[in-house]
């Protein structure tokens, strides 16, 4: 098999886990599309698509992933968590993602809700952190998406346009 029809292949493979891994919470997306789009500038030895273009999907890829990790935690602050809220929230999160989706939907929310209520918080402030840290988790994800589609559109509007 030739060279840049098997780096092709491995760019495709990539590419394609990391948009499955953008709502799969096991796997980096973002990371793997990136390192899709570099595999296959690679296959063309970056005659199409130079460095000055896979500078900008590395830096889209970095804020997506900046964004991505913080997202839950501005959105409980948004709301009114404060420290422990916080960090019930990041520990919600790094908890749900041991149990798939349902544990990145809950582990937030639960998180911040139970830091809350472990600073002697009551119920409705609790609550209302648990859905700001929810809220922006889901907000991270969509710009998460948004960014790798913007990536794709990059990409395919500098190779084929």
């Amino acid at each position: 098999m030739e060279t840049s029809t098997f780096l092709w292949i491995v760019s495709l493979v990539l590419i394609v886990t990391g948009y499955a891994g953008l709502v799969i919470p096991a796997l980096p997306g973002i990371v793997f599309i990136f390192a899709g789009f570099l595999t296959a500038a690679w296959a063309e030895n970056f005659v199409y698509v130079g460095w000055g273009t896979i500078s900008v999907l590395g830096l889209l890829a970095g804020l997506a992933f900046l964004l991505d990790a913080v997202a839950g935690l501005v959105g409980a602050k948004r709301f009114g968590a404060g420290r422990s809220g916080l960090a019930g929230a990041a520990a919600g999160t790094f908890a749900g993602m041991f149990f798939g989706i349902p544990g990145l939907l809950a582990g937030p929310f639960l998180g911040a809700v139970a830091g809350e209520l472990l600073a002697c918080r009551n119920l409705r402030s609790a609550g209302l952190a648990g859905v700001g840290a929810w809220l922006g988790l889901a907000a991270g994800g969509a710009v998460k998406i948004a960014i790798a589609v913007a990536m794709a559109g990059v990409f395919v509007f500098v190779r084929f346009l």
